[in-house]
């Protein structure tokens, strides 16, 4: 019997680049619009004279949008952003102009919160465009003091899917490493990898978010699951440890300000008790929550569904269909601002209450005492 086709979701997917003040966000960008390979892009930027766009890649322009040789757009933001996307979606409907996803590029250290809930939030925007993932550049050589002075690059690494690092050649193997370990304490469930010059291929920009119609159960549990640290081939011969550990850089008063936590649950989860986990998360801390995800399986539904939300807005949550059956875990991500890590995984405990039908939430502990 043939295996069904996974769903199709028309909708162009949209994906935020953000980063530090000179990590090279511009040179990641221009990097990808000189690919002559892959979807065609339109990128909306604040200004086309702060872009620092190539100006041979450039063929065309009108008052509104330039074209770029390679085929990719870019649209200069005139008013609010919803309304610039909105006019590329219409334009693009009409055939006036022809492009296969969006690239966002945010200005200096821009919060990613508001555009995210932009996308989240527009009844218009949602029912054409989808977020298919958040990448922060990180400058390597001096990002440490970046995070140490601005709370604003936290915040941009804690919402990011994938974080780029570059200039990753300017530093040491241990400094890096220091680096990383940083970045992943804050947001440990992004993918991390490297660019140096804006050197690499543009498909790993892509298709980040677990919350896709046709994302693979792998593609899943890799958008929620923490990453590993690889191993050292050499770890357990004396003398041949390929580094030794650099000193740890202890957190700052702004990495603590971050706080995160997850739980995964063997057994599925009551409905009752998964709208009292998220209710509670939603009315008490909303404002705070940078962004929770996950995967779920409800008791009495045999396919679990997959759900992302920004503080105290979500996405429609996606049913997974063809998931395999043989990992049947429930697993919650949560990424919050001023919230402690011990405060999270007490709110994530409210998935594991049995409630009676008719519970109220004064029956519950209060997990942020």
């Amino acid at each position: 019997m043939p295996k069904p086709q996974a769903p199709i979701d028309p909708r162009v997917p949209v994906t935020l680049l953000t980063g530090f003040l000179g990590a090279g966000k511009t040179t990641l960008l221009n990097a990808v619009i000189k690919s002559q390979s892959g979807p065609k892009i339109a990128v909306i930027v604040n200004e086309f004279g702060e872009a620092g766009l190539d100006h041979d890649l450039i063929e065309a322009v009108d008052e509104e949008i330039v074209l770029m040789r390679s085929g990719c757009l870019c649209c200069s933001v005139r008013g609010d952003l919803s309304r610039t996307m909105m006019d590329l979606m219409v334009r693009r409907h009409r055939g006036e102009i022809d492009f296969d996803r969006v690239v966002i590029e945010t200005t200096g250290l821009a919060d990613p919160g508001p555009i995210l809930q932009t996308m989240l939030m527009e009844p218009d925007l949602s029912r054409t465009v989808r977020m298919d993932g958040v990448i922060t550049v990180a400058d390597a050589a001096t990002g440490q003091d970046t995070l140490t002075r601005q709370f604003e690059a936290v915040s941009q690494v804690a919402m990011a899917d994938l974080l780029v690092l570059s200039k990753s050649d300017l530093v040491s193997v241990a400094d890096l490493r220091v680096f990383e370990a940083r970045l992943e304490a804050i947001n440990p469930t992004a993918q991390i990898i490297h660019a140096d010059r804006g050197r690499l291929d543009p498909s790993v920009l892509w298709n980040l978010s677990g919350l896709r119609a046709n994302a693979t159960p792998e593609q899943t549990l890799q958008w929620l699951t923490p990453r590993a640290e690889p191993a050292d081939p050499f770890a357990n011969l004396s003398g041949l440890s390929s580094t030794k550990p650099a000193a740890a850089i202890a957190p700052t008063a702004h990495d603590t300000r971050i706080g995160s936590a997850s739980i995964v649950l063997d057994e599925p989860i009551p409905d009752a008790a998964f709208d009292l986990c998220l209710n509670t998360l939603i009315a008490l801390r909303g404002p705070d929550i940078l962004r929770v995800k996950g995967i779920v399986f409800l008791e009495g539904i045999e396919a679990p569904f997959v759900f992302h939300g920004v503080q105290h807005v979500f996405d429609p949550p996606v049913p997974m269909r063809d998931w395999p059956g043989t990992d049947r875990r429930s697993r919650i991500v949560v990424i919050a601002r001023d919230i402690s890590n011990p405060e999270l995984a007490r709110s994530l405990d409210l998935l594991r209450a049995r409630l009676p039908e008719q519970s109220t939430y004064t029956q519950v502990e209060e997990p942020f005492a």
